[in-house]
């Protein structure tokens, strides 16, 4: 990753183990300052460790966590100028939404009048200013969450780690949520570093993406880039609703094609580090994928399920033995019907091709 000059945070080969699993394996990641940063992963790849790494509530073997130029890896808790909110919220449950907005700052020492100015002004800024007497267990989840996060944010703090807090709401809920924490970090220019399994979550909120696999960082990038790019197939695999196809193969000899059972797959420029023969797989998004028109020679293939999602549709196609997915305008997959033949065109020019060995992009 290359330094970032304005940087609150950095990550410098962080590792850590809980007996003989390792949760963090020379980890490494920058994030500058204002930043809306992702880690994004399934569960147990090590995104709630980074966190407590980053929070002081966990200490690396090895590594160096710097905070806005300064090594805290050996430091306390206290001074770091980061606030976590955790997953199950963490709220006092026999303090009302005041005194829980209050109590960091009881801790903290500041006079009376600030606490309750500060209060005040954050349950209005989070639309609370009627629930301050109302305990937790009397809100909703929605109210809950901005509760937990409202006593994050009246510490001030320079950095917001955030651990997967929306799982726990319900659809609508985590849309409205979302919506929040972008205005929140527009409102405030914060530093926001945001763990989620989720990939709608991490496209439509993360300016910076870090996508994580077995304690590491696979890939960092904006989610054009990691769209538009994947190094393997592991990204290429996480980013992407419907998922990229996958069509396994061997090279051409001369690198200019995969030979798949579905037939021959011509690249749109030659391969120049290929070895003939090689196992390789082409990626192919379902949006690169459409019918060929009158005279075009296509691809033989049968519709096999149709998945309307609105205004658009999941296709699904067979052809050559492999299952592969389109995605068309609800209007043009009105007609379809399953088992209806069909021919399909792909934009050889949107392939993604990489090393069956490796699963490292070779374009």
């Amino acid at each position: 990753m290359e330094q970032v000059e304005n940087s609150a945070l950095r990550l410098k080969n962080v590792s850590k183990s809980y007996g003989r699993v390792r949760a963090l394996e020379n980890l490494s990641l920058s994030v500058a300052e204002g930043r809306f940063f992702v880690l994004f992963g399934p569960s147990s790849v090590g995104k709630t460790t980074t966190l407590r790494t980053i929070a002081g509530l966990v200490t690396p073997e090895r590594g160096r966590v710097e905070i806005f130029g300064k090594d805290w890896t050996q430091e306390p808790i206290a001074g770091r100028g980061v606030s976590m909110v955790f997953q199950s919220f963490a709220l006092y449950p026999h303090l009302t939404v005041y005194k829980n907005f209050a109590y960091p700052l009881v801790e903290a020492g500041l006079a009376r009048e600030e606490i309750d100015r500060r209060v005040k002004e954050t349950a209005a800024m989070l639309r609370l200013d009627s629930k301050l007497d109302r305990k937790p267990s009397t809100l909703s989840g929605g109210e809950q969450q901005r509760v937990a996060l409202g006593r994050s944010l009246i510490r001030r703090p320079k950095i917001l780690l955030l651990d997967e807090p929306l799982t726990n709401l319900d659809a609508k809920l985590r849309h409205d949520m979302r919506a929040e924490l972008k205005r929140l970090h527009r409102q405030f220019g914060l530093t926001i570093v945001y763990a989620t399994p989720d990939e709608l979550e991490a496209l439509s909120m993360g300016e910076e993406i870090a996508v994580m696999r077995n304690g590491g960082v696979v890939q960092i990038g904006t989610p054009d880039e990691l769209y538009e790019t994947p190094r393997d197939l592991y990204v290429a695999g996480k980013i992407g609703s419907p998922q990229m196809n996958m069509i396994d193969g061997k090279l051409a000899t001369d690198g200019s094609a995969l030979e798949s059972a579905i037939g021959s797959l011509p690249f749109a420029k030659k391969l120049e580090s290929a070895e003939a023969g090689e196992a390789a797989v082409v990626g192919i998004r379902p949006s690169d994928i459409r019918f060929a028109a009158n005279g075009e020679a296509g691809f033989k293939a049968n519709i096999a399920m149709l998945e309307p999602l609105g205004d658009v549709t999941v296709v699904s196609v067979e052809t050559g033995g492999e299952t592969l997915r389109m995605v068309l305008p609800e209007s043009a997959a009105a007609g379809l019907r399953p088992a209806q033949q069909a021919s399909i065109i792909l934009d050889q020019s949107k392939f993604h091709i990489f090393r069956s060995s490796s699963g490292q992009a070779m374009t």
